[in-house]
């Protein structure tokens, strides 16, 4: 009951503050490609959050797995909700590494880790290249990029959208690199590409929008890879795969298949998973995987184990086998075919 109290006075003090400030805040610089601006009124978050009641954590808990960071490569490993370990020759790659308690902007309140990441910071092998999609707590966090930073060995490359290369800097971060959608890098031999998604940006009340977003395709030795990064669902995913039409359907698709409940609150943002499949059957890829569920507890309202479920009611639906849009246990290492 304390944790609920300190929460909803943490989230009205920011809202007075955005309010506040809402008459001088120039007009946000980014916005989705395909229209729809997500703005969700204060009020309207706070009737969420009035509203809701916390789903109970899974029991018995999410399986977990022994990873396998020897495995033979090409390979991934699921660390938890969006951050994937990416194992490719001669290229190592995390995606917006959150190993933190919680995922937010106080230590006191807001979403919590239900399970520990399923590989810990210290175990991971060296990182060649850090993306960051965008600068929600979930996918972007201090701690987190702050130890990778000074990983032995030295720093990883971080990829990320326009705007954000200043707030690393204020970290004293400078290995960094800032793209805008379709523009590219090329990091020992691997293209690492920029994707539109259809989401937004903030880390406060004053910087809606103010930074870009989006998701990433990694071309590497034949392999095609993409990770969508947040996002609801749109025509942007036509787009990726006309745009790379000339290079073979995607290999491997890292779709978002949680916190998509109430519906009506979150569907602009965040795709549920039948949402996911119709991304999936859009980007023609071969195989994809599930991230973002079963991680943080109170981010959304449908249960931790609640994604897997509907994503087994929508593969059927679509005719498609678990083989060609899964989901992993936590740590689990799997071949990237």
């Amino acid at each position: 009951m304390k944790r609920a109290v300190r929460g909803l006075l943490a989230l009205l003090a920011l809202g007075l503050v955005g309010w506040l400030a809402a008459a001088g805040r120039d007009e946000p610089p980014y916005r989705n490609l395909h229209g729809g601006d997500i703005e969700k009124p204060f009020m309207e978050v706070l009737r969420w959050r009035l509203s809701r009641e916390s789903a109970p954590l899974p029991d018995p808990p999410l399986p977990a797995a022994q990873p396998q960071l020897d495995a033979p490569l090409p390979n991934l490993t699921w660390i938890g909700h969006a951050t994937m370990l990416l194992r490719l020759p001669g290229l190592t790659l995390i995606t917006d590494p959150q190993f933190s308690e919680r995922a937010s902007p106080f230590s006191f309140a807001g979403p919590k880790r239900a399970y520990p990441p399923g590989v810990a910071l210290s175990a991971l092998p060296k990182v060649d290249v850090v993306l960051i999609s965008h600068n929600h707590y979930d996918h972007l966090d201090v701690a987190s990029v702050q130890a990778l930073a000074a990983q032995p060995g030295g720093a990883p490359l971080f990829v990320v959208p326009l705007g954000l290369k200043a707030w690393f800097a204020d970290l004293g971060i400078t290995n960094v690199v800032e793209l805008g959608w379709w523009q590219s890098r090329t990091v020992n031999g691997a293209e690492i590409v920029l994707t539109p998604a259809h989401h937004w940006s903030a880390r406060g009340v004053f910087d809606r929008r103010q930074t870009l977003w989006g998701g990433f395709a990694v071309f590497s030795g034949g392999l095609r890879l993409l990770y969508t990064g947040d996002t609801g669902y749109a025509d942007d995913f036509k787009d990726i795969r006309a745009d790379f039409a000339n290079r073979g359907p995607f290999d491997l698709a890292l779709i978002p298949v949680g916190c998509y409940e109430p519906r009506g609150f979150m569907q602009d943002q965040h795709v549920n998973p039948a949402d996911a499949v119709r991304i999936f059957q859009d980007l023609g890829a071969r195989r994809a995987v599930g991230v973002h569920w079963g991680t943080f507890a109170d981010l959304c309202d449908e249960p931790l184990d609640q994604a897997p479920k509907d994503l087994a009611v929508a593969r059927q639906a679509a005719g498609l086998p678990e083989v060609a849009f899964s989901v992993m246990r936590r740590g689990e290492t799997r071949a990237i075919e």
